[in-house]
């Protein structure tokens, strides 16, 4: 499996980069390959390598002591994760687990190595900055939804943005198929599986959706923009 410098150029850190640090960055970069399930890197680990995604799809989570999960974003082809030791440097650690949501494959690339590369190449420093905004950007969007929205509401926006993200237009029938679980979305909405479960089955027979095993196809996106409005 080979990659040129135009297909690492979709990466938002190395959009601005020249054609000679690309064919280096691809040089000195691996290929892993993870089976649906399965962990790139788990919370606390050293974080010894960052990760561009080539394919598939990958949550990052973060636990608490007591075993309870919080899913911070997902992961879409093109988008680095796990970077925090190519900024922060040695010692690092990961803050959060990359699961696997389907089979997936990304090239790894020593966290060393991109911080040695950073002391001569400011574009680097600008764009990680510029991806750690829209980060600390979505994040803030979460967390006013948290405090001021319904779960009903939280639920709709969350569903929303995973299609723009990541939806696919199905070809059998009609609407819009999301690979997520309902333990997925609860995760990502701060909510309990049986809330979860309870409202998508009252959508489902609203014929707003449709659920499936690990899937939701969303049947009717303009009723999902009237709750997350709370028109509804």
């Amino acid at each position: 499996m080979s990659f040129s410098p135009e297909d690492l150029r979709q990466v938002v850190v190395f959009q601005n980069a020249p054609d000679d640090d690309l064919v280096l960055i691809l040089e000195n970069s691996i290929v892993r390959t993870i089976e649906e399930g399965s962990f790139f890197f788990l919370q606390g680990d050293e974080a010894s390598h960052l990760y561009v995604l080539t394919s598939g799809q990958v949550k990052l989570m973060q636990s608490n002591p007591n075993g309870q999960q919080v899913n911070l974003r997902t992961i879409y082809p093109w988008q680095m994760f796990g970077a925090l030791g190519a900024t922060r440097g040695p010692g690092a650690t990961y803050p959060a687990t990359a699961q696997a949501l389907e089979n997936s494959t990304s090239l790894a690339l020593a966290s060393s190595f991109l911080y040695s590369m950073m002391k001569t190449r400011p574009y680097l420093s600008f764009d990680l900055m510029n991806l750690m905004t829209m980060y600390i950007q979505e994040m803030q969007a979460r967390y006013r939804e948290l405090a001021t929205e319904r779960v009903e509401q939280r639920v709709a926006n969350a569903l929303i943005r995973l299609a723009g993200q990541s939806g696919i237009k199905s070809t059998g029938e009609a609407g819009i198929e999301l690979t997520f679980s309902r333990q997925d979305v609860a995760e990502m909405t701060g909510s309990t599986l049986y809330t979860i479960s309870r409202l998508l089955s009252e959508w489902e027979r609203k014929g707003i959706i449709k659920t499936g095993r690990e899937k939701i196809r969303i049947l009717k996106p303009h009723d999902l923009v009237r709750i997350a409005d709370g028109a509804e």
